[in-house]
């Protein structure tokens, strides 16, 4: 019984320590950031539930689709990959960190079979005087050596950045450390979002889990403006905030600027400039195609109303002065969203000053209704995206790490020299963790130059 529970515990001991297991973690993890970066996360748009069918819709929302770096399964995989990498380091670490600490420096005949390209020649002087010679050259063209007197004769050991060799396992721990920043961040911290009128003061923002979160402080806009490209599109749009805490300024966060790009970040809050809109009243004149039968309308910003022929409309965007976006025409304009009676859904503009535009836009689609815009009692209101993260420096840390070590492991190598002077010969070997081609050429030339000190035959 006890032989197979430890047969058990050996076989999960070596799952967790292998390789496949990383692969395959690794390479679900990618699939996985595939998936969420292909299906919309978090609050989905109303035109992407409608493309779907429910059925569908049903399916990805019980496995978790739409927030999926918080389901509970991409979290397993990364809880496996932590243990995967901590079984790895425990493994392999002790072994790694015994060739640093305690390096083999006798030279002796089973090292010398283990090395590729050995040389051996005959010196010319005493043993002591050849040991100090290979030293110097040593300590001048490779690293200072550690002398052994061991088996008759003269044991010589250098190497550099053996540490080199730890770099795997700095990589490992910058991955746990990038984990423990992201359940850092998941746990205390929050993203959600919050749009302010222009004048208007708010202290809590409203959580992708539609719950509201106190700030801590109060947070107000003073002024909010849009600028256009010659197209109609929006160029930039700018909110100038300003920080309170208990009512009172904060000098160093009054009046600032956030654009798109440009956030403002206090107490570990961000906010990013994401939205913006007109929550003041745009007011239209609609008549039948004769000019009879006015009704005013007034939209209340991006709210909808109903027309006298039954279709609804919305007002998309609106601008003071037509004339910059069109040569020619002047006032003020208005593009609107007509949703007819049949289903059938347009949009357009409509003018201040040009109502022959107005009515030859409704005959060439219809019998009417014409639309006459009269202008618009403006309140500018500014969306912003709120995010807190508290784990943000620690896996900034990770990154660091991560960097340092993935260097440290493609660039750098340990490289040990062994020196024997025993029985009138020199023998003289070497190892490199890695461009073994690179190190053999280093050793032909450090052999050379040994051979020419002690010998006393010249360079070829």
């Amino acid at each position: 019984m006890t032989h197979t529970k430890n047969d058990f515990l050996h076989s999960l001991w070596d799952f967790f320590c292998s390789l496949k297991l990383t692969m395959a973690l690794l390479i679900g993890l990618a699939l996985i950031s595939i998936i969420g970066t292909i299906i919309p996360q978090g609050n989905l748009p109303p035109e992407y539930v409608q493309q779907i069918s429910p059925a569908k819709l049903k399916l990805y929302t019980s496995l978790g689709f739409f927030d999926m770096y918080h389901s509970w399964w991409f979290i397993l995989l990364l809880y496996l990959l932590t243990v995967n990498l901590v079984a790895c380091s425990i493994k392999r670490l002790p072994h790694i960190w015994k060739i640093i600490k305690n390096p083999v420096t006798i030279f002796d005949s089973s090292l010398e079979k283990s090395l590729p390209g050995v040389v051996s020649f005959p010196h010319k002087d005493g043993a002591a005087i050849a040991k100090d010679k290979v030293a110097e050259v040593l300590k001048s063209e490779f690293a200072a050596p550690l002398v052994t007197e061991a088996e008759g004769g003269w044991h010589l050991f250098a190497q550099k950045t053996p540490w080199c060799r730890l770099a795997v396992y700095c990589v490992h721990l910058s991955v746990i450390i990038i984990f423990i920043g992201a359940i850092i961040g998941s746990a205390f911290g929050y993203k959600g979002f919050v749009t302010i009128m222009e004048g208007e003061t708010v202290s809590k923002v409203m959580s992708r889990s539609n719950k509201e979160i106190d700030l801590g402080f109060s947070l107000r806009c003073e002024q909010f403006s849009v600028t256009h490209y010659p197209s109609g599109a929006p160029k930039e749009f700018k909110s100038i905030l300003t920080v309170l805490e208990n009512g009172q300024p904060v000098p160093d966060y009054t009046n600032a600027r956030v654009i798109v790009n440009d956030p403002l970040n206090y107490k570990g809050i961000t906010f990013y400039q994401s939205s913006y809109g007109n929550a003041g009243n745009y007011f239209f004149t609609v008549t039948d195609l004769n000019g009879k039968n006015p009704v005013s309308l007034t939209v209340a910003g991006q709210a909808s109303v109903n027309l006298p022929d039954g279709s609804s409309m919305h007002v998309i965007e609106a601008t003071k002065d037509v004339s910059q976006f069109a040569a020619g025409l002047t006032g003020p304009a208005a593009q609107v969203e007509l949703h007819a009676p049949n289903g059938k859904t347009e949009s357009f503009v409509v003018y201040a000053n040009h109502p022959e535009l107005n009515i030859q836009h409704a005959q060439q689609h219809g019998s009417g209704p014409v639309i006459h815009y009269r202008g618009a009692q403006e309140r500018m209101y500014t969306g912003l995206q709120v995010a807190k993260d508290p784990g943000v420096e620690v896996v900034w840390l990770g990154c660091l790490l991560m960097v340092v070590g993935i260097y440290a492991a493609f660039f750098m190598s340990h490289r040990r020299v062994w020196v024997r002077i025993q029985n009138g010969a020199v023998t003289i070997g070497g190892n490199a963790s890695k461009n073994q081609a690179g190190f053999q050429l280093f050793m032909e030339r450090l052999a050379s130059k040994l051979k020419t000190d002690l010998s006393g035959e010249e360079k070829p």
